[in-house]
């Protein structure tokens, strides 16, 4: 076997190891490509088996590294995270819970479908997944399990509500995908608008249809009483502050006003009025609020940084090539290669986080994309110049690593909803609960593969 191929192997193995060791993502990216090129040239020094691999080349990784630092696009990763931890903080996501679970308990599975349509309101202001879901856990998961709702089904609802804000926007995981795939940003939350609301709808029906055949499951609280007019004043109070960030940050974009950069920085700047104007604006919260936003960002530049290692190394080896070969060996047509990288997707999500499936994989499979004669192009309603194929094709993969928050064993939203619910609720119960909303997942991937213009059409319009 050729060296090269045996340390592309090498260098896979060795991300595998360190992170099932428990080291952080961007020191098990940055110490496998640290430890495969020290490999490669004692393979060379001893035994004279050159690969074209060795540490002058780690030169090029600074000027990728500062080429990706001084990105606009990235600039407004920290804005919408900001954005995000002070909303948490301002009180209005408790007032649209209460608001809504007065509204909605008469309703069979009123509480699941508030939370439901909660997470759709939180995804829309917030799009941080960890705060999302405990936030929902802590707020609702009490009172659904007061009523005596499905230990299982309270979970899987939360912990599916919670992850919408990975692809409706504004979804940092739409931005960082923008990066790697030289897409806008702008088309690329355009296009997540609609494919994310079928989800959302599916969530619903199923939540609804469910709570039907199976009332005990999700049993009508017994003292909702009479619903008053100030009961819907309350209701659209709780509603239209979180209404007027989305229409802030989204609408903005939408009516080419501001870019997706400026546009996180007027959504911080609303969270802000909001926590101002429910009282909870104080030192003390907004210093936890940067804390965390920089918190976040270190870990992300860490990971930045790893993976720009890791590429360097796997390419100079020749392992993209390999990959994108052994890709469309596999597939049978366009279509079946798509199928092949969504499959390959959706089981990297069982082990990695979407953070380095999307740093790796995607720049790797981009080409293929890109070279694809789909038949749908001509009547996509967007320009040549805006890549609909590969803004449908991300949100492709936006859909598929999603199920990556909800699939064990490395599922972060089942840990984020573990640590925030009551003593009755055990992990079996989560994983039970998560099944049929990771089954609804890859039905709304579906539709997105068979109808393409659930992507394109906003766009095409919007631009």
């Amino acid at each position: 076997m050729d060296p090269s191929t045996i340390l592309i192997f090498v260098l896979m193995g060795l991300f595998i190891g360190l992170l099932f060791l428990g080291v952080p993502v961007g020191f098990s990216l940055g110490g496998a490509a640290i430890t495969t090129t020290a490999i490669a040239v004692l393979l060379d020094q001893v035994f004279g088996l050159y690969t074209g691999l060795s540490f002058l080349r780690f030169s090029i990784v600074v000027d990728r590294i500062f080429g990706i630092m001084k990105s606009e696009v990235l600039v407004a990763l920290p804005m919408f995270i900001l954005m995000g931890n002070i909303l948490d903080q301002s009180g209005v996501a408790e007032k649209m819970m209460q608001a809504q679970q007065r509204l909605l308990g008469r309703v069979p599975g009123g509480l699941a479908l508030g939370v439901t349509l909660m997470g759709i309101l939180l995804a829309a202001s917030t799009g941080i997944i960890g705060a999302s879901v405990v936030l929902l856990g802590t707020l609702a998961l009490p009172a659904m399990m007061h009523v005596k709702y499905s230990p299982s089904f309270a979970a899987g609802t939360v912990c599916s509500a919670g992850t919408l804000g990975i692809l409706i926007p504004p979804s940092i995981m739409l931005i960082l995908m923008s990066t790697q795939l030289d897409v806008s940003t702008g088309d690329l939350f355009m296009g997540a608008v609609v494919p994310g609301l079928v989800l959302s709808g599916l969530y619903l029906l199923y939540i609804f249809v469910y709570a039907r055949i199976n009332p005990s499951a999700a049993p009508k609280p017994k003292d909702t009483g009479t619903l008053t007019a100030a009961d819907w004043i309350g209701l659209a109070k709780a509603i239209l502050p979180a209404a007027f960030l989305i229409m802030l940050v989204l609408g903005s974009i939408f009516f080419g006003i501001a870019t997706p950069t400026e546009s996180s920085g007027m959504g911080a700047l609303g969270a802000l009025f909001l926590a101002f104007f429910n009282k909870r604006l104080n030192i003390r919260e907004f210093r936890r609020s940067l804390n965390g936003t920089l918190s976040t960002m270190g870990f992300l530049a860490a990971i930045f940084i790893g993976a720009t290692c890791f590429s360097l190394v796997l390419r100079r080896l020749g392992g993209d090539e390999m990959i994108a070969n052994a890709i469309l060996g596999v597939g049978s047509g366009d279509y079946g290669t798509i199928f092949v990288i969504l499959l390959i997707i959706f089981a990297l999500g069982f082990f990695l986080e979407w953070i380095e499936i999307t740093m790796i994989m995607l720049p790797i499979v981009a080409p293929i994309i890109a070279g694809m004669d789909l038949a749908w192009l001509a009547d996509s309603g967007m320009d040549a110049s805006s890549k609909p194929a590969l803004i449908w094709f991300a949100i492709l993969c936006a859909v598929a690593l999603q199920t990556s928050f909800l699939t064990p064993p490395v599922g972060f939203a089942l840990f984020y909803i573990k640590g925030a619910c009551p003593p009755g609720i055990t992990l079996k119960h989560i994983y039970k609960g998560v099944v049929p909303f990771i089954i609804i997942q890859l039905i709304a991937l579906g539709l997105v593969v068979a109808f393409p213009k659930l992507v394109t059409w906003l766009p095409g319009i919007s631009y």
